[in-house]
């Protein structure tokens, strides 16, 4: 045999095997992509789990209740005032006794008269008959006025002993010191009594 080289002909791929079509740099870039996203899934999956967690509550502070200060109501008549409208009506009490005293005393001078008989021959006259059942009823009257004046007054002396003077009676609302000292025995303000005189109201009992 002689020196020349032999030359090697390329080997013939099998028939049944694929070859690669993918390049190796192909190929790395793919294996790299795949292991991103593996790690990106795995940090998606982690952020994904923490949101879920329920964020943590503080705990609520409850702050003590400040309590304000409570005010007393100014009272509507001072102690001095209180006095001044007791001396008013322990005055008119004393003032309306004694116009008792005095219409008891006149009646009782009257029966008197009328007992002993008239000793003038002269006979009565009609008038002066008249005039006289006249000023019995008038006296009979104003005796009726003034018991019933005198039961206001002892009331109102009641209202001071209990510490309810000077509120009305109807409406609980201060009746007003102008009309105390006008009328001391005073039960209504203004504007209840004015309904009570009506009849729109009945009048309050005690």
């Amino acid at each position: 045999m002689s020196g020349t080289p032999i030359e090697r002909q390329p080997a013939v791929a099998k028939k049944g095997s694929k070859a690669s079509t993918t390049p190796p740099k192909a190929r790395g870039r793919t294996a790299k992509e795949a292991s991103t996203s593996k790690k990106t899934g795995k940090t998606l999956t982690v952020k994904a789990t923490k949101a879920r967690k329920p964020a943590a509550r503080k705990a609520a502070t409850v702050k003590p209740a400040v309590q304000k200060a409570v005010r007393t109501p100014k009272p509507h008549l001072t102690e001095a005032e209180l006095l001044k409208f007791r001396n008013l009506l322990l005055a008119k009490r004393r003032e309306i006794v004694g116009s008792f005293e005095e219409i008891e005393n006149e009646a009782l001078r009257q029966s008197r008269l009328d007992a002993a008989g008239d000793l003038s021959s002269m006979p009565i006259h009609m008038a002066d008959l008249g005039s006289d059942n006249f000023e019995q009823e008038f006296a009979l009257g104003l005796m009726d006025n003034e018991r019933q004046l005198l039961q206001e007054i002892d009331m109102a002396l009641a209202r001071i002993a209990e510490g309810t003077y000077g509120y009305c009676d109807g409406t609980g609302k201060p009746i007003p010191k102008a009309r105390l000292a006008a009328k001391p025995w005073a039960r209504y303000c203004v504007e209840y009594a004015r309904l009570v005189e009506e009849g729109k109201i009945p009048q309050f009992e005690q």
